[in-house]
């Protein structure tokens, strides 16, 4: 579980090729890693394999190239790094899993004043679990949604959010991960149960 309160980007220093997937190393100042730590990438919760002082690794299995744009990363690509929630910590963002729903395109990026508006698609299949002012998680970034209409949800963004995330990377065109609030999918089954 993460809270979508980015800590770093990390940088992709390698990608090979494996058995039914790819290893991918990532440049890192985490301390402390150890191996089956689970860390989000991007909004893609991945298991730590390998580590060393400024890095980890991880594979990259069918699925998750599937169900990602993960796969087509290349070396010296940025990427959003959070470690899980430890029990005791604090909850600043909003329930993360890391379990990517689908993937979207940037639409539009406006700047006004020190603030950025972002407009990304939002798939058919995802849309009725996204409200105005909800939550929803952008590679792995916990955002509020300010706007909402067929197939785009837009965002506010702050200068500190700006500068600390891959945001700052993206224009229109690029991909990204989507997760929308993990409370809207468990109401819309408690519900579908007793229809």
């Amino acid at each position: 579980m993460f809270t979508g309160i980015v800590e770093e980007t990390g940088t992709v220093q390698a990608v090979e090729e494996d058995t039914d997937g790819l290893r991918v190393r990532f440049e890192t100042t985490f301390d402390g890693l150890s191996t089956g730590q689970s860390i989000s990438v991007s909004g893609a919760c991945l298991t730590v394999e390998d580590f060393g002082d400024s890095w980890f690794e991880v594979f990259l299995a069918t699925e998750t190239i599937d169900k990602t744009y993960l796969g087509s990363l290349a070396p010296g690509e940025q990427v959003n790094l959070e470690r899980a929630l430890p029990a005791d910590g604090r909850l600043d963002g909003h329930f993360v899993q890391g379990h990517v729903d689908g993937t979207g395109e940037v639409e539009a990026v406006e700047q006004i004043g020190d603030d950025w508006r972002f407009a990304f698609s939002l798939p058919p299949e995802l849309s009725r679990y996204v409200v105005e002012k909800g939550s929803i998680a952008i590679d792995g970034i916990s955002l509020t949604v300010a706007a909402l209409e067929e197939g785009i949800v837009e965002v506010a963004i702050i200068p500190e959010t700006y500068e600390l995330t891959t945001l700052s990377e993206k224009n229109p065109d690029d991909p990204v991960h989507l997760e929308v609030d993990v409370v809207a999918k468990y109401v819309e089954q408690l519900i579908d149960g007793y229809q």
